[in-house]
């Protein structure tokens, strides 16, 4: 009678942990999100977390607009935030990363200029993540703003929708894009060079990035759900996000 109720009970925890959890994540994450995939079905290996990218902007309005995501990931924290005091979430939004932004171009540039770099004649296209719904673009713009650069250069700015598609333009279509840092760890991305190819924006400029997570009421008390959220905020994904340039709080 024993076995029979062992039995029963490990073929419960595996039926409870054998689902499709959907999760939206901020373009930024992109890098990161297969390893961090991989770490998490090491330990859920029945579960298939199912990816959606995006803008944390749009993201937001999918979401309020009744998408079928259990959890976001925000490349900020005013986003999670309306969405809890709206109570479309149902856990407080924590930070989960801070994120930091970096100059990147495919030819040698002189970084040591800063945002004065910006202005150079044989810059005329800047890439940059839209500020209305991506906060990688926002923070742009303020670094522009606050460099009193912004006024001189806004004219050959070209936005993206988010900052993962800022990363494309800049490889592809402009001669310098500000991206998301994390961008620059990917394996794809080793052939830019730090001080050559890409330097960080002196994080003075804009206002921190806090990346928040919050649950949301669609995943009706999800199991798997809370063991992702749970698994976000842990030690082994913050050794991942650090492998990827983010600061960890």
């Amino acid at each position: 009678m024993l076995k029979k109720l062992i039995v029963v009970s490990l073929l419960l925890s595996v039926s409870v942990f054998a689902g499709t959890i959907k999760i939206a994540v901020a373009g930024n994450v992109s890098y990161a999100i297969d390893n961090l995939k991989k770490e998490f079905n090491k330990s859920y290996p029945n579960t298939k977390v199912q990816i959606t990218l995006g803008s944390s902007g749009k993201l937001t309005a999918q979401i309020k607009n009744g998408a079928p995501y259990e959890l976001f990931m925000s490349a900020n924290m005013k986003y999670p935030n309306a969405l809890y005091k709206d109570k479309i979430a149902i856990t407080k939004p924590l930070i989960y990363a801070q994120g930091s932004l970096a100059y990147l171009s495919i030819k040698k540039q002189d970084f040591q200029k800063g945002m004065e770099l910006l202005k150079n004649i044989k810059i005329s296209k800047i890439a940059v993540a839209n500020p209305k719904t991506a906060p990688y673009g926002k923070a742009t713009v303020e670094a522009m703003k606050n460099a009193k650069v912004y006024s001189d250069v806004k004219k050959k700015i070209v936005y993206a929708e988010s900052i993962s598609q800022t990363v494309s333009y800049t490889v592809t279509a402009t001669d310098i894009g500000f991206v998301a840092k994390s961008s620059l760890y990917s394996p794809k991305m080793k052939e830019f060079k730090k001080g050559i190819n890409w330097s960080e924006v002196n994080p003075k400029l804009y206002t921190p990035i806090n990346q928040g997570i919050v649950i949301l009421k669609n995943s009706k008390n999800n199991a798997e759900i809370k063991a992702f959220y749970d698994f976000i905020l842990g030690e082994k994904a913050k050794k991942i996000f650090k492998d990827f340039g983010y600061l960890v709080l």
